[in-house]
């Protein structure tokens, strides 16, 4: 399916003006590096993504407005894949050189449970990409439709984390293993396995045991997953809070940064070009320990 999501892009850039114009645009961003806790980070400057970054998803905003996600709602011009249940399209506001969305074809709300096995499906039938699941409090700006998103390998900084920092093993269950990944403050679990079906069931003992705050229908977290050399590769970004302070912040201390899979998956994107210069290690490392569940709050949860 590689080939046709290629050609797929190839006909939307040359009939899309606004998608041409924002894949285009992506050449010209610009980028910095930032270490934290020897961890590394790139901080993006994406003005494009204010759309996203600064989306109101309160309930009354979202009865507000109409699906975009939705076929009736759509631009004309988008076109897409149908696969099973998802059809795969373009994201007309990228941050990967090649940036998908793949929404149920249905109008149900972002919901991960019972989606894992369609998730790793995904990956593995698009092996060019990493897949992504944000909850709906942790960043998607369409939490009243299920979607996945997708974007090229080699582009996050996290996909070479887990090869070069060092991972402890906390459970096996058939072909299915649990890591932690030496990252802190973000404290990635890495689930890695050869079955699917042992890794959902994996990943099911975590999310049931994991806590749902009131009014949410879901634990908050962020998923990263995909699939090389016959192996799976499914990433849990545990969460606790949707948005920073500094996101609510006044003067020179406000950041418009609303961290989602790709933020905690090392890639910073700040909408604004004064955020981009302010933003550094010591923001960072406070933005990610004040949204992310902490190391000694995950191992006590999963001795349960």
């Amino acid at each position: 399916m590689n080939i046709e999501v290629d050609k797929l892009f190839q006909q939307q850039l040359g009939e899309w003006p606004l998608a041409a114009k924002n894949f285009n645009a992506l050449s010209e961003v610009k980028t910095k590096e930032v270490s934290v806790n020897g961890v590394h980070y790139r901080v993006q400057f994406n003005p494009a993504r204010i759309v996203s970054s600064a989306a109101k998803v309160d309930s009354a905003s979202i009865q507000a407005r109409k699906c975009f996600l939705c076929a009736t709602n759509r631009p004309i011009e988008q076109k897409g894949i149908n696969y099973k249940q998802y059809v795969i399209l373009l994201n007309p506001f990228p941050i990967f050189p090649r940036h998908l969305t793949i929404p149920d074809i249905n109008h149900v709300d972002q919901k991960i449970e019972g989606r894992i096995c369609d998730m790793l499906d995904l990956a593995k039938k698009i092996d060019d990409y990493v897949l992504f699941y944000n909850g709906p409090k942790c960043g998607a700006s369409a939490p009243d439709h299920m979607h996945f998103q997708a974007g090229n390998k080699g582009f996050l900084c996290i996909e070479k984390d887990v090869t070069n920092i060092p991972l402890e093993k906390l459970k096996e269950y058939k072909s299915a293993k649990l890591f932690l990944l030496n990252d802190n403050p973000r404290n990635s679990l890495i689930i890695k396995g050869t079955t699917s079906e042992d890794i959902n069931e994996l990943f099911n003992q975590i999310y049931h045991t994991l806590p749902v705050q009131e009014g949410e229908s879901e634990p908050m977290m962020n998923l990263i997953a995909w699939y090389d050399k016959d192996e799976w590769t499914l990433i849990l970004l545990l969460r606790k809070k949707h948005r920073p302070n500094a996101f609510f912040a006044k003067g020179e201390n406000k950041l418009t940064i609303s961290p989602a899979s790709v933020d905690l998956g090392g890639v910073f994107i700040t909408p604004l070009e004064i955020d981009f210069n302010k933003v550094n290690e010591k923001q960072i490392l406070e933005i990610v320990s004040e949204v992310s569940m902490s190391k000694e709050e995950i191992i006590n949860l999963l001795k349960k």
